[in-house]
């Protein structure tokens, strides 16, 4: 079955061929480490993940290429301002790098309880700057570009497809707008290739026009040629680097001469309680909070739950209903798992059609532009023929047909059943009143000499790995050592 995308570029769904057959090459553009990653940055990751994962389904062997931008990204986007780890590492009295490692190293942390897996690489701007110099330099050769005091700029007027991803035209842009004027570009709209290091400047590094560090959207045109090569097929970012990051990247590799994407994939804008976030208003929240409060395959699973290029609005209400949704599918697929050994041999034709249904339903989805929310819905629609057969206690054939599929489409594609969460105990709270319930409902089988029923309790936490141990001061119990 083929896999459709939407194009970006072309402005419509189309098929999906890779340049080289069986083989797929995707870069996603990461974030800027200087400070704590936000919704926009978990749900890049979330929904490139998925995408990932369909296509090593699929039967594609990927490399996944997400860079880490730790220089140049200055705090107007453009060619103005701070670089925005600089003004962090001030803030914060450290030194740039030691500000990039702390949060490179805290957003891997946040993906990883999102069980988002690792890019194949992950390059860094600062380690690339040899590539980025020799880029330029390619283009000062073609004439794209022109160095003056020590900087180098794209004259964006030279080319003339500037503007074919995002549809904004060249000759609309006018200075003093998303394009800051600086007097010596020859023309507002040229962009920094490279930038002079003025004297206070802390990040800097050698070039043939002097002490300077490169300009932001240089880098990713340069990293994802080096790892991916000439034409690599996916491209993508968020909706906002569209313009002008993207347009940026395209203009810089193709007047170099080189074929770039063949793919364009943008994911729509995040909104907190249906207002752009924004840490002037205090309308923002960081995925590391939000993943402090609710269980982080929750918030994966309410992810999912929007199409990746519709606008996702994050509400407590709609956390609240996914977490109910989500353990109702992990319940059944732990059912599953502990009521294999019970269930009678044989099969069941009615869980054999619906397991049918469930993936041909969830191929189609996936192959539909990866309709996630599609693929969710096709998912809870098996859950109530597979509950029957869980209750009848038959059908085991069918039973491990069943769990091979939820762990196939459920955590292989999705992501939804990391063996942690799988493996997890409850605790706190939770724990001690469930345990402490079920104990009262013991004691008083007891009391009224229900003997079987009072040692059922005890046998069944035992199972589940509660000792209780009957003293003169009442029962006790304890958690059993892994």
């Amino acid at each position: 079955m083929p896999f459709y995308l939407y194009d970006t570029m072309q402005r419509k769904k189309v098929e999906f061929v890779p340049a080289t057959p069986g083989h797929v090459g995707i870069y996603v553009c990461g974030p800027t480490v200087y400070s704590d990653a936000h919704l926009g940055h978990g749900r890049a990751a979330v929904v490139y993940d998925v995408l990932r994962r369909w296509l090593m389904h699929e039967g594609y062997r990927v490399r996944f290429v997400s860079n880490v931008t730790d220089v140049g990204h200055l705090t107007d986007d453009a060619d103005e301002g701070e670089d925005k780890i600089a003004k962090r590492a001030k803030l914060e009295r450290l030194e740039p790098m030691e500000v990039a490692d702390k949060y490179f190293w805290r957003y891997f942390e946040d993906t990883d309880a999102l069980n988002v897996a690792k890019p194949s690489i992950t390059p860094r701007a600062s380690g690339h700057i040899i590539e980025q110099i020799e880029l330029t330099k390619e283009l000062l050769d073609r004439g794209y570009a022109y160095e003056v005091n020590g900087s180098v700029y794209f004259r964006a007027a030279k080319w003339p497809d500037y503007g074919k991803l995002s549809g904004r035209r060249l000759e609309d842009q006018q200075a003093g707008a998303r394009v800051e004027v600086r007097g010596e570009k020859e023309d507002p709209r040229d962009w920094a290739l490279w930038k002079r290091a003025e004297p206070e400047h802390i990040m800097r590094w050698p070039s043939p026009w002097g002490e300077g560090y490169p300009g932001w959207h240089i880098e990713c045109s340069a990293m994802s040629l080096k790892y991916l090569g000439e034409g690599f097929d996916i491209h993508a970012g968020g909706i906002d680097l569209q313009f002008p990051h993207h347009e940026c990247e395209i203009a810089q590799a193709e007047a170099a001469g080189h074929a770039f994407a063949r793919y364009w994939m943008h994911h729509n804008h995040v909104l907190l309680n249906g207002e752009k976030m924004a840490k002037s208003t205090g309308n923002f929240i960081t995925l590391r909070e939000l993943l402090e409060r609710h269980e982080p395959m929750v918030v994966r699973l309410y992810l999912l739950q929007s199409h990746y290029r519709s606008v996702l609005d994050l509400t407590e209400a709609g956390l609240e209903a996914a977490a109910r949704a989500y353990f109702r599918l992990l319940e059944a697929y732990r059912s599953l798992r502990s009521g294999l050994e019970r269930a009678r041999e044989g099969t069941l034709a009615a869980l054999e059609e619906a397991i049918d249904r469930l993936e041909a339903a969830f191929a189609e989805a996936m192959n539909d532009d990866l309709g996630t929310p599609e693929a969710l819905a096709a998912l809870f629609s098996f859950l109530p023929e597979l509950n029957k057969a869980l209750a009848a206690a038959q059908g085991r054939a069918s039973l491990e047909r069943a769990l091979e599929t939820l762990e196939r489409l459920g955590e292989g594609v999705l992501g939804l059943f990391p063996a942690r969460v799988l493996e997890a105990r409850l605790e706190g709270p939770l724990l001690e009143g469930l345990i402490e319930l079920l104990l009262e409902q013991r004691e008083a089988a007891r009391s009224r000499r229900d003997f079987p029923a009072a040692d059922a309790i005890r046998a069944r936490l035992g199972e589940l790995g509660v000792v209780v141990e009957d003293t003169p001061h009442g029962a006790k119990w304890r958690l059993a050592p892994r």
